[in-house]
Formats: structure tokens, C-alpha cells, sequence
């Protein structure tokens, strides 16, 4: 323990010595990180699957008996605000033969088709539905060109075109949160400076972790390359790793303000900050960054891979805590407090009671008292978890500048919301002694007489005669509970 204590001393007092060296390495680092995320990151995509599930059953059978039938799929939703669809039959034939031609697309539902399930009864509604043989995002935003080309007849007859199913995320516009972040960082600026006082004690912890996060948050894209993490995945990185980064070097810089008070020169503050606090981050950072993986004992990869992904911002924030935080330390050494908006407050010396040493007294005179407040608290604040609902957030909840969201309003307005939400009844008829027609009948009148259903497609039986497969349309939309009951009920 003491070898390890000693190095970490030493990094402190070499950051420290040498913190233009140091900071101008984090800085290289991060240049070249940013670079090669542009040149060879990859895309974060929502493409994952539960093994085992009935769901992976059913695309597995599908991809085996009917490949044109699985795939990835995708909406164009179309829209006439006068007059009706029907009408403009030939900009809607030609552009339907666009997209059956494009790459990677193995099917496209024909909306003028006798019977169509995907035209609306007032027919002003429709839409097609596109199998892709990839991921839609993995083709990339060139794809779109070819995408908008091949519905342009559409548009040029005067109808409302827009995409939504999987072609959200290739359409969806790139997010932007540098205004959302930047209020978190004006936030966390100004409670810094009333907890601390100085200013530049409460910019280094905010810079430094922004910095880390960058590094943490290329290195993510790099690894997304040969990975697939969700689209959330960035954020949530970013997240986690700001929080702890900042979190580490308020820890470190608090303790150096206190070291430097009392009377230490910079480099000895730092290696003396490094090798007592350095050494809980370390700990910390280990504990957070395990607690993360063990998300993948949820069984769900796609949950697993998103712990994973806030790994990197957890490290790379350890990392600079380590080196990056004493080098920025020991640059403004004892002008920390030079700039102040008040008083500076560090760590209370050991002769001297700040209000938490007092508190902290009071918890060990009356621990039971404590406790037993500490525990109806956390019971009050459990109330909310009872009615909670939890689930993979749809289309619906989008902006209407968004395609996907007016694509998911339109479909909405004209199917019912549950048109949004569909379940695909796949049934293995292969080892069946019963005729796949009477199956296919029995399994029609029993899911039209389910509770919660609004319509049920027409059976239909792949090419290889082995599967029967139906489309359930629920009443109620992909977020409500009631969607949820109805696909349990599905299963059982």
C-alpha cells in the first residue's frame, strides 16, 4: 500500500512541477482524439436484441421462412390535404417503384393495393412500409439523398411526405445539446462559487472535467465502430462523467486550498492531495465503473453496453483527476483565492468546527435518532416509484419539427394511436398436424375478440408454408399500459 501511495505522491508532484508539459499533453490528446472520432468513429444506433425472448424467436423465423418479411423496417407516411390519395396514383406508383429500387430495401408495402391495411378509410392517409436489410441509420445521412429523390413525385403532386419507424433515427436532425450542457455549467459554476467563494477554484474543477469528458467521449465514438451502443449512449457518458469529473476535482482542489492555507508550497500541496484524496478517487472511480458493468447481469446486452459506454467518461475523468487536476493545481499554486466573489471556504483545519463537524457530532450523539429519520426519508422519497412506468421512449414524444413525430401524429390521427404500436404474430405451423388454413382462421377470430385489440390483418402464410404470420393493432398508444397487458396477453 505504501508503493502505491508513493506513486501516486510523486504523479501529484510531477503534474504539479511540470503542469504545462502535462496540460499541454491533455490538450494533444484531446486534439487527436477528436480527429480520429471524425475519421474512424463510428454511429450510435438503437439495434439490439434479446436473445432468448419470444420477439428474437420470431425475427429469427421470419429471417429463415420469408427474408423480405424481416429486415429492419421502416415508414413513409404520405398525406393528401385535399382531395384524396387514390388521386394521385401515379406520382404514388412511381415513387413506390423508386424505393423498391433503392439499395439495401427488400419490400415495400404497396398502400394502393386491394384491401390495403395502410390506407386510411377517409383515404387522405397511407403509408408504406419499407424492409431494409440493415440497420437504417448504418447506411448514412448520403443515403437520404436517394431516399428524398425517390419520393419527390409525391411531393411534386402535392402530397405531405414523412419518415418515421426505423428511418427516425437516419432522419432525425442531429442533436444539439451545447445550450442544455452550457446551463449545467453555468449551474454547477454558481453553486461552486457560493460553496467555495473563489473563482478560480471553481473554474478549474469545471474545466478539467470538460476536458477529460472529451477525450472519454472520442474514444467512445472510436470503439462504436466495432460496437454497437444505443444513441443515448453519448449522453449519458457525457453525463456520468462530467458529475464524477467534477465531483473528483472539487474533492482534490478542496483539499489543496486547505494544504496551501496551512501553509504548504504548490508542489508538495499537490503530491500530498494526490497521494491522500487521489488515492479515494481511484477507489471510487474502480467501484462506480464496476457497479456499471454489472448492468450487463441485467442479461440485456443493449443495457450492458450503456453502462459500458459510461465507463469512459468515469476513467478518462479518474485519469485527469490523477494528473490533469494537480498540473491545473500547481499552474495557479497560492493565487487559487486571488479572485473571489466572497470569503473562500476550504476543508476546516484540524483544530477548528466548520457546521458539518458540528453535525457530524450530533449524528454520533443520537445515532438512532439519525437513523430513523434517514430511513422514513428514504421511504417518502420511494413513494413516486410505485406508479412509475418505465419503457423505451417512441416517436410520440419528439418535437413536431421533427419528421418522425408528424409521420407518428399522422399515422395517429388516421389509424388510431395504437397504428404506432403494432405486434407481428408469427406462428410456427411446420411440425402442426392441423391444416394451416383452419390455423389460420382459429387464430384470426381469437386475436380479433382480444381485449385492447382495434384490428387484426388478414393471415398470411410465407412461401415455404411453414409460418403463418398477422399483424394486432392495439387501441391504445405504444406508451400506454394497456399496450403493455395486451402484449403480455399476446405471449401467454
Amino acid at each position: 500500500m505504501r508503493a502505491n501511495t508513493s506513486r501516486l505522491e510523486r504523479v501529484g508532484r510531477f503534474s504539479a512541477r511540470r503542469p504545462v508539459v502535462v496540460i499541454s499533453i491533455w490538450i494533444l490528446v484531446a486534439i487527436i482524439a477528436v480527429i480520429a472520432q471524425k475519421a474512424y468513429g463510428g454511429i450510435y444506433q438503437d439495434n439490439f436484441n434479446l436473445k432468448g425472448t419470444e420477439s428474437h424467436q420470431g425475427l429469427s423465423l421470419l429471417s429463415k421462412s420469408d427474408k423480405a418479411a424481416s429486415g429492419y423496417g421502416g415508414l413513409v407516411v404520405i398525406h393528401a390535404s385535399k382531395g384524396t390519395i387514390p388521386q394521385q396514383s401515379t406520382a404514388v406508383m412511381q415513387s413506390y417503384s423508386n424505393l423498391v429500387n433503392l439499395p439495401d430495401v427488400l419490400a415495400v408495402s404497396n398502400p394502393l393495393a386491394a384491401n390495403s391495411a395502410t390506407m386510411s378509410k377517409n383515404q387522405t392517409t397511407a403509408y408504406f412500409n419499407v424492409n431494409f436489410s440493415v440497420v437504417p441509420k448504418s447506411l448514412g445521412i448520403g443515403y437520404l439523398s436517394s431516399l428524398y429523390a425517390a419520393t419527390q413525385p409525391m411531393k411534386k403532386a402535392g402530397l405531405e411526405v414523412e419518415y418515421g419507424g426505423g428511418l427516425d433515427q437516419l432522419t432525425r436532425p442531429a442533436t444539439k445539446d451545447i445550450g442544455s450542457e452550457a446551463i449545467g455549467f453555468g449551474v454547477a459554476l454558481v453553486v461552486l462559487l457560493i460553496s467555495f467563494g473563489s473563482i478560480m477554484g471553481s473554474i478549474l474543477p469545471l474545466m478539467t472535467a470538460f476536458l477529460s469528458v472529451i477525450i472519454g467521449l472520442s474514444l467512445l465514438g472510436l470503439v462504436a465502430a466495432v460496437v454497437t451502443f444505443g444513441t443515448v449512449s453519448p449522453t449519458l457518458a457525457v453525463m456520468i462523467g462530467l458529475g464524477v469529473g467534477i465531483d473528483y476535482a472539487v474533492f482534490l482542489t478542496t483539499r489543496f486550498r486547505q494544504k496551501i492555507t496551512d501553509g504548504s508550497d504548490p508542489i508538495s500541496a499537490a503530491g500530498s492531495t494526490v497521494k491522500s484524496s487521489g488515492h479515494a478517487v481511484l477507489v471510487a472511480a474502480t467501484s462506480v465503473s464496476v457497479a456499471l458493468f454489472g448492468l450487463y447481469g441485467s442479461g440485456i446486452g443493449f443495457i450492458g453496453q450503456l453502462g459500458f459506454a459510461s465507463v469512459f467518461g468515469v476513467v478518462t475523468a479518474a485519469v485527469g483527476a490523477m494528473t490533469l487536476v494537480p498540473a491545473a493545481l500547481g499552474l495557479i499554486g497560492k493565487r487559487i483565492d486571488q479572485f473571489k466573489v466572497r470569503k473562500p471556504v476550504a476543508e476546516a483545519s484540524a483544530q477548528g468546527q466548520d457546521g458539518w463537524h458540528r453535525y457530524a457530532l450530533s449524528v454520533g450523539r443520537r445515532p438512532w435518532v439519525f437513523l430513523a429519520g434517514g430511513v422514513v426519508l428514504m421511504a417518502l422519497l420511494t413513494i413516486p416509484l410505485f406508479s412509475m412506468q418505465i419503457g423505451h421512449i417512441g416517436d410520440g414524444a419528439d418535437p413536431t419539427s421533427f419528421t418522425d413525430k408528424r409521420a407518428y401524429d399522422l399515422i395517429s390521427s388516421a389509424f388510431g394511436p395504437g397504428a404506432n404500436g403494432t405486434f407481428q404474430v408469427v406462428i410456427d405451423v411446420a411440425g402442426s398436424k392441423v391444416s394451416a388454413n383452419q390455423l389460420e382462421g382459429d387464430l384470426y377470430s381469437s386475436l380479433t375478440s382480444t381485449a385492447n385489440v382495434a384490428r387484426v390483418s388478414q393471415p398470411s402464410i410465407t412461401p415455404d408454408g411453414k409460418l403463418i404470420v398477422e399483424t394486432v393493432g392495439p387501441k391504445t398508444d405504444p406508451q400506454s399500459s394497456k399496450t403493455t397487458t395486451l402484449f403480455n396477453t399476446l405471449l401467454d
